[in-house]
């Protein structure tokens, strides 16, 4: 038996938008690598970027209480693993791509330069 989960994101508009250009700007400037798991997703970013990654997942924990967000040092990168189940594990897989941020549509290749695999 499956067993279903609410995925959704409880930000307002305004802070849906500024949490989304956060993303946008962080990916665009130090993604370097994005892994699709069996559970979620696996960003690697540059260590510069440890604050404002962990600042960024601070408010996914509360407004995407769907997905497991982690972040952790690892050989000289900073990654974030974000894991959930049933059809969480689709929507991660569809989020943090070319073009896409936090799982929100953009015009814009946030994640451009940046190596995708699947694991």
């Amino acid at each position: 038996m499956t067993r279903s989960i609410d995925i959704a994101c409880t930000l307002g508009v305004a802070d849906l938008a500024a949490q989304h250009r956060r993303w946008e700007q962080l990916m665009a400037q130090a993604l370097t690598e994005r892994s699709e798991t069996a559970d979620g997703l696996r960003l690697t970013f540059r260590p510069e970027a440890v604050d404002e990654l962990r600042a960024l997942v601070t408010v996914e924990t509360g407004c995407c209480a769907w997905a497991t967000w982690a972040v952790e040092p690892a050989d000289g990168a900073v990654v974030l693993d974000v894991r959930s189940a049933d059809a969480g594990i689709a929507t991660l897989h569809g989020m943090f791509t070319a073009g896409r941020s936090a799982g929100r549509t953009s015009a814009s290749s946030p994640g451009r330069g940046h190596r995708e695999s699947r694991r």
